[in-house]
Order: C-alpha cells, then structure tokens, then sequence
C-alpha cells in the first residue's frame, strides 16, 4: 500500500469531522479534524500507522486544551443582552416638556416617558434632544446632546 492512501483516509476523515462540526457548533470536532490532518502529515512522511494515531491523538488532544477554549472565547462568546428599561439606556429622545431636576417629560422610542435632568440645577427645554443616561424607577435620566 501506497504512502499515499493513509494520507487520503486522513484527509477524508478530517472533512468528514470538519464539516459534521457545522451540526455540533462546540469546536470539538473541528480541533479533531485538525488533529487528523496532522495525522495526514504524519502519513505522507512515515508510513507508520501507530505513528499516525499518536500524530493524530498528540494533535487533537493539544488543540482541544490549548486552541479550543481560546476560540470559543473569541468566537462563540455572545454579546449580553439588555432587556427592559435598561435596554433604553444610550438612546436618544425629545423633550416633550421641561426637564429639571424634579422632572418633565420626554419621548423615548415612540414612548413618553417621566424625566428628570442629569444634572441638579439643569432646565432642558421642549424640542431639545436628550440621550439617557440612566433609569431612575420609571424616571428616564438625561442630558441634552451636544
């Protein structure tokens, strides 16, 4: 038997792990595709089938410990998701009516909502536009945009 046909069973097996880690999405099977490529390498150079699958479990084990956490991080880590009032914290509205310290009015997402300045002592006139900066109970806090 050729060199040659163990580095094609290798490379067969690892697309096959590959593209099956498409269904899994947990990298696993990709780090042991990786590890049969190496195993691949390995067979082009030595002919020794031992040698292949401990090419291949030496590979495969250093990736799932070294490569694979490092890229779930980066890759499969999803942003957190603000829900509810939080999530109106960053947006932009208008004063509806005058916002002070003790209160006022503006309009958030199509919504209207009690407000209050930022800032003690600050007037925020109607038609002028705010970002919140924070949410107070059902009371938007805002400064005015600059």
């Amino acid at each position: 038997m050729s060199a040659m046909t163990p580095a094609l069973i290798w490379l067969i097996v690892a697309i096959a792990l590959m593209a099956a880690e498409v269904l899994s999405g947990d990298l696993v099977l990709l780090m042991l595709g990786g590890g049969a490529l190496f195993g691949a390498g390995a067979a082009l150079f030595t002919g020794n089938p031992i040698i292949d699958v401990v090419v291949f479990a030496v590979a495969s084990t250093a990736l799932l410990w070294l490569a694979r956490p490092a890229l779930k991080r980066r890759f499969l880590h999803t942003p957190e998701i603000k829900m509810g009032p939080e999530a109106l914290i960053g947006t932009h509205g208008v004063v509806l009516s005058t916002v002070n310290g003790e209160g006022g009015q503006v309009k958030l997402d199509g919504a209207v909502w009690s407000a209050r300045s930022v800032a003690e002592g600050q007037r925020i006139e109607p038609g002028t536009r705010v970002t919140v900066v924070q949410i107070s109970g059902a009371t938007a806090v805002v400064a005015p945009e600059a």
